[in-house]
């Protein structure tokens, strides 16, 4: 009795890299066939964070953290920081876009050309 028990235990170990490696490529594959979606939608967040987040810091006088109040559900992964110096805002959805709005004269804030 004991011996099939001590099977069972290794068998279920044994099964245990098996099953993650078939989660792991299935995760993959949707990543891989959403790809396009999910660049343009995280494109798409950066750079409203950074227009949005650039008025709300340098027209609008509030603070960066309270800027970040503003993002809508949905983009709690988008990461604000700022350039004093030159005005700017950078908005970056890790690993997948950055975006970078500058407040400009008579323009207001306004987005850096995009390189895609």
């Amino acid at each position: 009795m004991a011996k099939s028990s001590s099977r069972k235990g290794q068998l279920r170990r044994r099964r245990w890299p098996l099953v993650l490696g078939i989660v792991v490529l299935i995760a993959a594959g949707f990543a891989w066939y959403f790809r396009a979606p999910i660049t343009g939608y995280s494109q798409t967040a950066a750079a409203y964070s950074a227009r949005v987040a650039c008025s709300c810091r340098y027209l609008g006088g509030r603070s960066l953290e309270d800027c970040g109040k503003d993002k809508l559900a949905g983009m709690e992964l988008v990461i604000l920081s700022e350039d004093a110096e030159t005005k700017s805002v950078t908005a970056r959805f890790p690993l997948l876009a950055n975006e970078t709005a500058t407040l400009r004269d008579g323009y207001g804030c306004v987005l850096e050309p995009w390189e895609g």
